[in-house]
């Protein structure tokens, strides 16, 4: 088990990708921490992880207010005695066209959770790592949508192109303190956020990625677990395309034989 000893804790850990996460990683030995505004559902994954073996504790916070980031930092310290990897995972999403949003609903609580929550767990784990003395990891989901314009995806994708800034200038900063900083950027992933959307929307989506189907969290738990352990050591600073190609090619299109 490549992260036995380890101590992860995963914001928005109650469901989709945090949660498929936390599975994986309890999976390869760490004790982690579930943390959720979703406090029922956080509780649920610890107990579901418990249940099977596993070492898991779970602490409600809500990313947009650096005091509960902090103190879910701090929980996971007093629980395991120490925090070696976070994944800043926690995020909402929607659309709507550019002049039709009121930016008290369409641009502050996304930017408030997509973007300033990844740099408040940045910003707490980065400081609890430099007081252990110990190296550390910090991973962040950005999106595909943090590299390209998309539909309906204004405010989302400045904050995902964000999370992307603060990787690079984390790694950068706290390499010193031998804290290493990725980003991850998933295409279409099967959570309940796409989920709740129409069969045929659904196979839109799907069409977007190279195998024709939705991403399973599951496979992005997969490499935030390897990015996680130590085999990824040289992984620092870095973007990681978890997106099935969707950001190499447009459509497929029935073209003429010539």
């Amino acid at each position: 088990m490549r992260l036995e000893g380890k101590v992860a804790l995963v914001t928005g850990g109650a469901s989709g990708i945090g949660e498929a996460t936390l599975h994986k990683l309890a999976r390869e030995g760490a004790q982690v921490v579930v943390a959720d505004i979703n406090d029922d559902d956080a509780r649920r994954v610890a107990a579901e992880i418990e249940d099977v073996g596993g070492s898991a504790t779970a602490v409600k916070v809500d990313v947009a207010v650096y005091e509960q980031v902090e103190a879910a930092v701090q929980h996971a310290v007093e629980t395991f005695g120490k925090l070696d990897v976070i994944f800043n995972n926690a995020g909402i999403a929607g659309g709507k066209p550019l002049l039709e949003h009121d930016p008290s609903v369409d641009y502050e609580p996304m930017i408030a959770v997509d973007q300033t929550g990844v740099y408040y767990g940045i910003l707490a784990a980065g400081r609890q790592f430099v007081r252990q003395g110990t190296p550390g990891v910090i991973i962040s989901t950005s999106s595909i949508y943090g590299e390209q314009a998309a539909e309906l995806a204004f405010t989302y994708s400045a904050a995902k192109a964000a999370v992307i800034s603060f990787t690079r200038s984390a790694a950068y900063e706290l390499a010193g303190h031998g804290i290493r900083c990725v980003a991850i950027t998933p295409g279409r992933v099967g959570t309940p956020i796409i989920q709740q959307f129409d069969d045929d929307l659904k196979a839109t989506f799907a069409a977007e990625q190279l195998r024709d189907r939705l991403t399973e969290p599951d496979e992005i738990a997969n490499v935030v677990a390897f990015l996680a352990s130590d085999e990824a050591n040289v992984i620092n600073g870095t973007v990681v395309h978890v997106d099935d190609g969707y950001s190499v090619f447009k459509q497929r299109l029935d073209l003429p034989v010539f």
